[in-house]
């Protein structure tokens, strides 16, 4: 790799770098050399921002925990508008269609990569609880509309929506399920 050659915002080169790897190859192909090669610069560059890989590997998850708030923010701003079964449809989709499910792999392979997320994220798994966290928002809006009925747990329904739709997503290999697929799941959830 040539020397001397500036790189403009590294860290974002560099996650962006792990999205693709984690999406082409899963937690096992995602190395500092398979990271650095991806992004196109030498390997001393990501040990020159993060102390190890694993503190490279932490701040990627918080950095796509973080890329989930303006996704929050738009799926409570649809409370009201379309149907909830199709908002959730969508969010879900986009939400397990990027780089998530990956992420929960990624944690679960790596245990010092855990440990670190413990000092910051001491409880839940980041994305999905953030996901979680997101959905429910969402359904106590629709609540406040009358349009999910008032007695119904907000917090119970999206944990049944995120397992399942993370069920629903998790094999990597095969097709992901289409968006009818996705729909009948929300509907069986919300009729539960």
């Amino acid at each position: 790799m040539p020397t001397g050659v500036a790189l403009r915002d590294v860290r974002r080169q560099l996650f962006d770098a792990a999205d693709r790897i984690l999406l082409r190859d899963g937690p096992s192909g995602l190395t500092s050399r398979a990271v650095t090669t991806e992004a196109g610069c030498a390997k001393g560059v990501l040990h020159r921002h993060f102390d190890d890989f694993d503190a490279f590997l932490a701040d990627y998850v918080l950095d796509r925990v973080e890329r989930l708030v303006p996704e929050a923010a738009a799926l409570r701003s649809a409370a009201g508008t379309g149907t909830v079964a199709g908002n959730l449809t969508t969010a879900l989709t986009a939400l397990f269609g990027s780089v998530a499910v990956a992420i929960v792999a990624l944690i679960t392979f790596r245990d010092e990569l855990r440990a670190r997320l413990r000092h910051t994220w001491p409880a839940g798994v980041p994305v999905l609880t953030e996901a979680a966290e997101m959905i429910a928002d969402y359904l106590a809006a629709e609540q406040e509309l009358g349009r999910i009925p008032a007695g119904a747990e907000a917090q119970t329904l999206a944990a049944m929506l995120i397992g399942t739709a993370h069920l629903l997503f998790a094999d990597r290999t095969g097709t992901p399920p289409d968006e009818e697929a996705v729909h009948r799941m929300v509907g069986s959830v919300l009729r539960s």
